[in-house]
């Protein structure tokens, strides 16, 4: 069994786990919010050509939401495995499945060329694309926060989570770059392939990156003990099966915390792009820029946000982001529909912040709500399900609402619905700062116990 004096990182050794999750998760997030802008942008006409273009774009986001359908399937076999036999192992099947699916569709032939088939083999690379994604977050924050001390888990852990910025801002930017140096037409003919045709090169990076990096000690510890057992004749049941008989309150929970974060995200960043450049009639460069610019300001205060969690609790940090998102619903389409730039990139910016109050402290709150031998499989569950609720259907309800109303103030409620649902998961939660994640559920230490506020 690995001893506690074993399992301790070093300083650098930790900023070298948190590099090669930062890393990866960035190059997955890029491969997978760039199919959500090219979905916004162009989609709709290479694959799904309609009158209206907001049929069109309504068809390309079910595609879209497609690959959230796959994220829970792949949290349950990403997790099974990843409470088996390692985080490490995990994380590089699904950055290269990830990867290779975008490659794919760099390559694809649009419907012009083969009909019907091409979106039906759009959908199925979405799907593979789902499917890794599925099993990437879960692995990327726990191989961070389990080799993290307790003590600044919320700070160390939140930087896999700024991967998601980080991706938007590298999709967004080489689409930004190639709609400034190309006319529209030759965007639709051929540039939109290079985004994901550079997704090739960035997997190598990050695979070399990735592989170097030592496994998870909290596990190395639950998988010494569960042969030790095993040895002994005691059989524990499959890890998906344990998730929901001893913590099935606890994945209720984690759906309730993320589902704000989620829908709030997609609709700031995805239905942005629709919003901006088929109702109100912007070039899509605005869009895309405005949310350049908000995605730069998240990436660097989504840490600050998981270290203010190591201070005053996950819950109140997350209650700071769900109250405010709830109230910036209604401010944000507002200023959107002012139609100057300048406006526009505050209003993304503005919302992106408060997302980051949710989305920072995230990944050491879900972590911590379960024991090792089950960590993977239930933090995957809970929040891959609360992406299929939340951010696979965000857009679309988002454009149908649009679509229906002619109005932005119907998003408004939907976004301060969702938001207010977190408020409330954030409100009956357990605070879970300062846990240890070794052992079995891991008891709040006696110096921090009486200061985490929570139930």
């Amino acid at each position: 069994m690995v001893s506690p004096a074993a399992s301790r990182t070093s300083p650098s050794g930790i900023r070298r786990i948190v590099a090669a999750s930062l890393v990866g998760t960035t190059i997955e997030w890029y491969d997978f919010f760039l199919y959500g802008s090219a979905a916004a942008l162009v989609f709709n006409t290479l694959f799904f050509p309609a009158s209206d273009p907001l049929v069109g774009t309504l068809l390309a986001f079910l595609t879209y939401a497609v690959g959230f359908a796959a994220r829970p399937l792949g949290g349950v076999v990403f997790g099974h495995f990843g409470d088996r036999i390692g985080r490490k192992r995990l994380l590089v099947v699904s950055l290269l499945m990830m990867g290779g699916a975008t490659f794919a569709i760099g390559l694809l032939p649009t419907h012009a060329s083969i009909g019907g088939a091409a979106p039906v083999l759009l959908t199925v690379l979405r799907l593979v694309q789902g499917f890794a994604l599925g099993g990437e977050w879960g692995g990327a924050v726990l191989l961070v926060a389990e080799h993290g001390d307790d003590r600044s888990r919320g700070f160390w852990a939140s930087w896999p989570q700024a991967g998601a910025p980080g991706g938007n801002l590298l999709a967004t930017g080489v689409l930004a770059l190639l709609a400034a140096v190309q006319s529209d037409e030759a965007f639709l003919v051929w540039g939109w392939r290079v985004p994901f045709l550079l997704s090739g090169v960035l997997v190598v990076v990050g695979l070399w990156i990735r592989v170097s990096v030592s496994e998870s000690p909290a596990f190395l510890e639950a998988r010494a003990r569960a042969e030790a057992e095993e040895a002994a004749g005691r059989r524990r049941p499959t890890p998906v099966v344990e998730v929901f008989r001893s913590h099935g309150r606890d994945v209720v929970t984690a759906i309730g915390v993320r589902l704000g974060e989620n829908v709030s995200y997609y609709v700031l960043t995805a239905f942005l792009l629709v919003y901006v450049t088929v109702h109100l009639h912007l070039p899509k460069s605005d869009a895309l820029n405005a949310v350049l610019i908000g995605s730069a300001v998240h990436f660097v205060t989504i840490p600050l946000w998981g270290a203010l969690s190591d201070r005053i609790g996950r819950r109140a940090v997350t209650l700071v982001g769900s109250v405010g998102m709830a109230v910036w619903a209604f401010a944000f389409f507002a200023l959107l529909d002012s139609r100057s730039f300048a406006v526009i990139a505050a209003a993304v910016t503005a919302g992106l912040l408060l997302h980051g109050a949710m989305y920072g402290p995230q990944a050491a709150f879900i972590s911590e709500m379960f024991d090792t031998r089950v960590r993977y499989s239930g933090a995957s569950m809970g929040s891959q399900l609360a992406s299929l609720l939340g951010g696979a259907l965000a857009p679309i309800v988002a454009v149908e609402l649009l679509k229906s109303y002619g109005s932005s103030v119907p998003v408004s409620v939907y976004l301060c619905a969702a938001a207010l649902v977190t408020t409330i998961a954030a409100v009956a939660a357990r605070e879970t700062r300062g846990r240890s994640l070794t052992g079995s559920r891991g008891a709040v230490p006696a110096a921090t116990a009486g200061s985490s506020g929570g139930r």
